[in-house]
């Protein structure tokens, strides 16, 4: 096949998948802008130019660009100088999210929001975005921290009182909520009301399955270990419905629009996700300051965009949520 057939086809294989989402949106089977929990603050509009591939030049050239640290700043901190004396942060993270940590099939590299950021902070620290990814799955996340596998946890991962008594959070750097995925041809599941005597799939060690005994106390709740795991489980009809982060479900419809549609309303809580750090260190102080300045000099948004709204067609940057201190 000669370079410019490819080139034509890929286009226009990107264009059907773009338009796929946009309809979507417009039957109220995927998330607009506005409801979208990539602008859970300030909301958003939805554009049709928007190219489901990630841009690896402008995703790189943002890393390249991040901001180091002086000597000082991090010679003061205990938990930012054994990294840089180990030469690598020791990232927990994932290869399978669309669009926040996804390994790469030409190069290998894992890029993303999520893994972006531990991109930003690896330079920051070493003056070189050196990481070393453990992969983890949201029961593991924990034991990475507490046995030193790792030195942080880039997940997507919610905040809350249960987790921080094992270990300790930096941010939160972004919100999420639930959002219901079923499999296209499903008109019998609209939103939260109709989950009641389904067959619903959430992550194992989330906050999924109490989520759903909240919304749904008659539906059977299945627990899957990864997110590809519950997708794959929907797609077979194993599972009526999957609940999950609805930054996760983005990511599904970007890769997969004709499998797949998002409906009702995102619901539940507001989900905080957040930097994991181990527990009694000096860690957490350090990342905040760093993530503050970060989202200051306009680097927070610049990968927002390239990862997320240029990927989906939401157009308004959000606000980032308040660090916690």
């Amino acid at each position: 096949m000669t370079t410019f057939k490819t080139n034509v086809l890929r286009k226009i294989a990107a264009l059907a998948v773009a338009s796929g989402l946009l309809f979507a949106a417009g039957c109220g089977e995927a998330p607009t802008a506005a409801n979208s929990s990539s602008a859970p603050a300030s909301g958003g509009s939805s554009s049709s130019s928007a190219s489901t591939d990630l841009n690896v030049s402008d995703y790189d050239a943002i890393i390249n660009a991040g901001a180091v640290a002086d000597s000082a700043t991090v010679e003061a901190n205990a938990w930012a100088k054994s990294v840089k004396e180990a030469g690598v942060l020791k990232v927990g993270g994932t290869k399978t999210s669309q669009l926040f940590s996804l390994q790469s099939t030409t190069d290998n590299k894992v890029r993303g929001f999520d893994a972006g950021l531990s991109q930003l902070l690896a330079r920051y620290i070493l003056g070189d975005a050196k990481t070393e990814l453990t992969v983890v799955d949201s029961s593991t996340r924990e034991s990475v921290l507490q046995n030193g596998t790792v030195n942080s946890v880039f997940a997507t991962y919610t905040i809350n009182d249960k987790r921080k008594e094992k270990i300790s959070f930096a941010g939160p750097y972004y919100v999420s909520q639930q959002a219901i995925l079923v499999a296209k041809n499903n008109t019998d599941i609209t939103g939260v009301d109709s989950l009641n005597g389904k067959k619903v799939a959430v992550q194992g060690g989330s906050t999924g399955p109490q989520i759903v005994a909240g919304v749904a106390p008659q539906a059977t709740v299945q627990e899957f270990q990864t997110d590809a795991e519950a997708t794959q489980a929907l797609r077979q009809g194993r599972v009526d419905a999957y609940v999950v982060d609805q930054t996760l479900q983005l990511g599904t419809l970007v890769k997969s629009p004709n499998d797949f549609k998002i409906v009702g309303e995102p619901f539940g809580n507001k989900d905080p996700y957040g930097i994991g750090l181990p527990k009694d260190s000096d860690a957490a102080a350090f990342v905040n300051d760093w993530l503050k300045k970060i989202e200051a000099d306009g680097t927070w948004a610049k990968l927002w965009k390239v990862t997320i709204g240029d990927r989906t067609g939401v157009t308004t940057v959000p606000t980032p949520p308040e660090i916690e201190q």
